[in-house]
């Protein structure tokens, strides 16, 4: 692909993780309307077939799905191998999956670790391990992890995903270095309170633990957000759009927070 100064990704083809809920779904919606061909992967077949049926079709895109659960990489392994092997490439992969449950540190078990490091950053790897080729070949890639804020600032209460997202950012950084002469970026975007099914869960959490209401819990984290509110999904995903354009070619391993200035680190 001839790397022309252009937002535009009109036949490009992305394979999107956890694009049936929160910021993956809005992202799958989002890249169907600038004409990316879309594959979804996620474990719930149902839940990708209603998925597909949002996506804007104007008869010149392809949508399809495969099937898969994180918490087993040797099958996300088998299943993208084989994909790519029938003659499927890609110019974008976004890494995204739910993260693990909430918790102090100290109290974590030892698998919530490992469960963790295989589902975000052990199937990161093998997803770009089986792309790299077919991205290298078009001499354009674009990897972009989601992770969380907590990469820059621990959140309290979030011991594994705190460590895990961690992890993530330091491969993501370091296959930066590794993979931009192939024309190939990778960075992550940094999720703030979004307004998602997971964010519900870990206000509800909150609530539980404190025996206050969830209405209290919301308006004491939007407290924190200097613009006053949760943001939504399709604002990240427009931030996802723009990153993995042509235009964003000189941008490479960078951690972008999404967080409407929850911040306090520069």
């Amino acid at each position: 692909m001839e790397n022309k100064l252009t937002t535009s990704l009109n036949g490009l083809n992305a394979l999107i993780c956890g694009g049936t809920s929160g910021i993956g779904k809005a992202t799958a919606i989002e890249f169907s309307k600038l004409g990316v061909n879309v594959t979804l992967f996620a474990r719930n077949e149902e839940k990708l077939e209603s998925t597909l049926e949002m996506l804007k079709n104007d008869g010149n895109q392809s949508y399809q799905y495969l099937v898969g659960d994180f918490d087993n990489c040797d099958g996300i392994k088998s299943t993208i191998e084989n994909h790519i092997n029938a003659g499927n490439q890609f110019h974008i992969l976004i890494n995204n999956s739910g993260g693990p449950k909430g918790g102090p540190i100290f109290d974590a078990d030892v698998s919530e670790f490992t469960g963790a490091f295989n589902r975000h950053l052990i199937c990161n790897h093998i997803l770009f391990q089986a792309l790299y080729s077919g991205m290298k070949q078009f001499n354009f890639g674009r990897v972009i992890n989601i992770i969380s804020t907590s990469v820059k600032q621990p959140i309290p209460g979030l011991g594994v995903s705190n460590t895990i997202r961690g992890a993530v950012a330091s491969w993501a950084k370091t296959l930066s270095f590794e993979v931009a002469k192939d024309g190939i970026t990778v960075n992550n975007i940094l999720p703030g309170f979004t307004d998602t099914e997971r964010l519900g869960s870990l206000i509800d959490a909150k609530s539980n633990a404190g025996n206050i209401s969830v209405d209290a819990v919301a308006e004491a984290m939007k407290k924190t957000v200097p613009v006053g509110r949760f943001g939504k999904p399709e604002e990240t995903a427009k931030a996802i759009a723009f990153l993995v354009s042509p235009s964003a070619g000189y941008i490479n391993g960078v951690s972008l927070a999404v967080d409407g200035g929850r911040l306090s680190c520069i």
